[in-house]
């Protein structure tokens, strides 16, 4: 991961433990469409709508223009994040092993840290926030104290791109395309910098109940939970956007599809109207990819990306307490 982007995520899983890791193959998975895969789905209409951000909240250096006309199909999008206990389903029938397990470790918000000190492996100086925790994976989200015994129908996390497209590998499906997740995201609401509209709270209510999973307080040190959650949420919180999709923005980051580079936009820009665009080439399989949305740790005082726009990447073996991922029909 780029620099602009330490502080979404730890810059790849490296930077957990201070040096070099070597490559974790992922294990084989059938590759045909698998009834374990039961997340209701919503259905995206065909469309030319205007990608990126239209509002000048994109950071310098993550790409988000400049905003330019793309075309999709329709397509069938999962209604939420790939749940606990739909990995769950996929690790029963495959035996799949994680890469956060195979390596041993992953990335943990200090402030939901389970296990002992010396579980801690390792602090990115630039992020302290993040600690390379050993044990921690999708089964134990903070650490080897901890499990998802309560959380079946939180998001999934500590997953890496790789195991992301191990399950669509055995569900039949696909990862979004960054085009294909804006455009879920956005519902129809043409520039919209929310699912909902462009006000983070609405101004009219009188119960000023929040309309996403994102930080409250002082980060990294202070989390005054005013929306009710210090990490994940449910997947069915907070209310759907026009298309019937829960929580794009906040909650985890997710994972797409396509390559990343700052340049994608200026490129497609150049070219018109662009049709079902995939982003560039993957040089090589450790090629960053995107994610999507924010998370449960973003705050406008220091990140802004839990919007219909905003992009980041990681390596795609990194893992961490904040990332998951949905998934589409494939053509």
């Amino acid at each position: 991961m780029h620099e602009e982007h330490d502080c979404c995520a730890p810059v790849g899983r490296a930077a957990l433990i201070g040096g070099a890791v070597g490559h974790v193959g992922a294990a084989a998975t059938a590759g045909t469409a698998h009834s374990g895969h039961r997340i209701p789905q919503a259905t995206v209409p065909a469309q030319t709508f205007l990608m990126g951000d239209a509002l000048g909240d994109a950071k310098w250096g993550d790409g988000e223009t400049p905003v330019h006309p793309v075309s999709l199909d329709a397509f069938e999008i999962d209604t939420t994040s790939v749940t606990n206990d739909d990995f769950a389903r996929f690790v029963e029938a495959t035996g799949y092993r994680t890469e956060a397990e195979s390596f041993g470790y992953s990335a943990v918000f200090h402030l939901a840290f389970a296990g002992a000190d010396d579980d801690v492996l390792g602090q990115p100086p630039q992020t302290p926030w993040w600690l390379g925790v050993r044990g921690a994976d999708w089964r134990h989200p903070g650490g080897p104290a901890s499990s998802v015994d309560e959380l079946g129908d939180h998001p999934v996390v500590h997953v890496s791109w790789n195991d992301a497209v191990a399950y669509c590998d055995w569900a039949g499906r696909a990862l979004p395309t960054e085009a294909q997740w804006e455009a879920a995201s956005r519902g129809g609401l043409e520039g919209a910098r929310y699912p909902w509209g462009d006000d983070l709270r609405d101004p009219s209510a009188t119960d000023d109940l929040w309309r996403v999973n994102i930080w409250q307080g002082v980060f990294p040190t202070e989390n005054t939970l005013d929306d009710g959650f210090l990490t994940t949420a449910p997947v069915r919180s907070f209310g759907p956007n026009a298309y019937g999709l829960w929580q794009t923005v906040g909650n985890v980051w997710e994972w797409c599809a396509d390559a990343w580079s700052a340049t994608t936009y200026a490129s497609d820009a150049e070219a018109g109207t662009v049709h079902a665009p995939t982003g560039p080439s993957a040089d090589t399989p450790d090629a960053p990819r995107l994610m999507r949305g924010g998370s449960y740790l973003c705050h406008d005082s220091y990140c802004n990306r839990y919007r219909n726009a905003a992009r980041s990447s990681n390596t795609p073996d990194s893992s961490m307490g904040n990332a998951g991922f949905r998934t589409v029909s494939r053509v």
